[in-house]
């Protein structure tokens, strides 16, 4: 019983977590470069297991049933993922986007932080995923099956982190071109807009 808890947990957690969207596209996009990829993913990782536990909780409950919240977050995270499409399609179009593969300019680790927080807390599909969808049905789990059904959803989120921030480089030689990365850029760009306009007209 509980062994299914966890694999249920980790099934929905992986189908979930493997979208595209913004904060798996900033965890690659760090990991091409390099840059803080240990810290992004720890950020990732804790941020999923928090909410997915709070979630499971009961919280995931609780902000179904508040309309406010939801509207909040809604134009919140459109907002914001509008305002980073925008950051992106400006990176293809400048030249400084050419030299990004060959040395590109370091984030500090300050910056780097705040950002992946940003991308993840700032976004409201990470809350729906996580902490209402994850929640609402790990809350449905009988005694401990609760907390194997988290652990489970937390283990997809480990691992899918850890490969995409730390795999990345397996993409290196083919980054290696100016393109790719106006490419990257263009599809980072694509999927903020079409997430903000989901939002805005939910």
């Amino acid at each position: 019983m509980l062994t299914a808890s966890y694999f249920k947990g980790l099934g929905l957690g992986a189908s979930l977590i493997m979208a595209i969207g913004s904060q798996n596209a900033h965890v690659l996009k760090m990991g091409l470069l390099r840059q803080h990829v240990g810290v992004t993913v720890l950020v990732c990782m804790l941020c999923d297991a928090v909410l997915i536990a709070t979630g499971v909780a009961g919280m995931g409950s609780l902000i179904q049933r508040s309309p406010l919240l939801l509207e909040a977050a809604r134009w919140g995270g459109a907002a914001f993922l509008f305002w980073y499409g925008l950051r992106a399609w400006r990176a293809v179009l400048a030249d400084e986007s050419l030299q990004i593969a060959a040395g590109a300019t370091v984030m500090p680790l300050k910056a780097a932080l705040l950002t992946v927080l940003a991308l993840t807390l700032l976004n409201p599909h990470v809350y729906l995923d996580t902490v209402v969808l994850l929640g609402s049905i790990g809350g449905q789990e009988a005694g401990d099956g609760r907390l194997w059904f988290a652990l489970g959803a937390c283990t997809a989120s480990v691992l899918w982190f850890a490969a995409l921030g730390y795999g990345a480089r397996l993409l290196a030689p083919l980054f290696a071109r100016p393109l790719s990365w106006r490419v990257l850029d263009g599809v980072v760009g694509t999927v903020m807009w079409t997430l903000a306009g989901a939002l805005a007209l939910s």
